[in-house]
């Protein structure tokens, strides 16, 4: 399954009981369909991430980045300290796709195109791509 939303918090880089680190973060989702009204009805759905493949990813997951993700989803319910039920959706990303937006993108994309400048300035004569 493939999800496209925001991030709504900067990740954060766990140790579990048996000493893997597990990257953690929320996504936000945005869908819009009208009811029989004819209404305009905006519905947002949050999803509790996890990455476990490598931590050093959670330095580029910041809040506002806007991520495309595939994984699988599985549902969790638990009953809160107030007696209240529960529930949320989580997703466990196998891949993540970065489409900019959050804080760092800026500075990535401005040391991406300073690394592109330099390499186009030290171009040969020809200017041809083989």
């Amino acid at each position: 399954m493939n999800i496209t939303g925001r991030l709504t918090r900067d990740a954060e880089v766990r140790t579990t009981s048996q000493q893997k680190q597990v990257v953690n973060f929320s996504v936000a989702t945005n869908d819009t369909y009208r009811n029989k009204q004819g209404e305009r009805i905006e519905q947002t759905t949050y999803f509790d991430c996890s990455y476990w493949i490598t931590p050093n990813v959670a330095k580029i997951l910041t809040k506002g980045t806007l991520v495309e993700l595939s994984g699988r989803v599985t549902a969790r319910a638990w009953t809160g300290s107030d007696g209240e039920a529960h529930a949320g959706l989580n997703f466990h990303t196998s891949q993540i796709k970065l489409h900019g937006g959050g804080k760092r993108a800026e500075t990535v994309q401005a040391t991406a195109q300073a690394e592109n400048n330099t390499a186009t300035a030290q171009g040969t004569e020809d200017d041809l791509p083989f």
